[in-house]
């Protein structure tokens, strides 16, 4: 589990506004859906028939062509799990034709880059959940787990901003979440992002014969936990600060 601390005096008061915005759609996400006894994991399932382990639900992903970002959910076999007690988590991904201009993937010798001109995606940040469909843990994927075209931390850092489902298909309630947590936490993943690059190089180092970025013994390259309720609250804490140094 990697500790991250962040320095909520370093950000601008119009990001901490733009992220407590997003903060107050994931709880009004939470809470419509639980009028109806319903949670974000299984208004994305319900209509997915029995649920099974490896497959995307929805099938086919859910994919916003103007913005180009992506994202599914699934779940692991229990005996294949991490001990994380989780139901399942979400990947998040954007597409060559939303991210920002000059994006490059990396030149990897012997990778076989996809010829598709909106193909070589990038994956973002995975959203790990909980048996009640509560957002839990949030982590970052080695390159073999998604099949994702590598991109340098910094590059992808600069792709979260472009992150939104701006429909209401399969479930608007999720779409909305799901780009509101991306937003509510922007610090934190960018550490992990960078923290994704750093534990990439230190594996490369120690073991340097093997492909670091197929080597199924690197899965997950970071991770923290989360409560939405202490960062909003963190959030709303230093705002007020503000508001009376003001």
């Amino acid at each position: 589990m990697t500790e991250i601390a962040i320095d909520w005096t370093s950000l601008p008061t119009g990001r901490l506004e733009r992220m407590l915005v997003a903060g107050r759609d994931v709880m009004e996400c939470h809470r419509v859906l639980t009028i109806t006894g319903d949670n974000i994991v299984g208004e994305l399932i319900k209509t997915g028939g029995t649920f099974y382990e490896w497959s995307h639900y929805p099938e086919g992903d859910v994919y916003d062509r103007n913005s180009h970002a992506q994202f599914y959910y699934h779940a692991h076999p229990k005996d294949e799990q991490r001990d994380w007690n989780e139901h399942g988590h979400f990947h998040t991904f954007l597409r060559p034709r939303g991210m920002p201009a000059g994006s490059k993937p990396l030149p990897i010798e012997g990778f076989d880059y996809p010829e598709g001109p909106n193909d070589a995606l990038s994956h973002l940040v995975a959203v790990s959940m909980d048996e009640y469909g509560f957002a839990q843990r949030l982590f970052t994927t080695n390159r073999w787990v998604t099949g994702e075209v590598w991109y340098d931390g910094e590059t992808v850092v600069n792709m979260l901003e472009n992150f939104i489902i701006d429909h209401a298909q399969p479930s608007w309630p999720v779409n909305r979440w799901i780009s509101g947590i991306i937003f509510l936490y922007r610090p934190q993943i960018e550490q992990l992002i960078r923290l994704r690059d750093v534990a990439i190089r230190e594996w490369h180092e120690k073991y340097p014969d093997r492909d670091v970025y197929e080597d199924r013994d690197l899965e997950v390259t970071s991770t923290i936990d989360i409560r939405v309720e202490e960062q909003i609250r963190a959030i709303t804490e230093e705002l007020g600060r503000r508001r009376a140094a003001a």
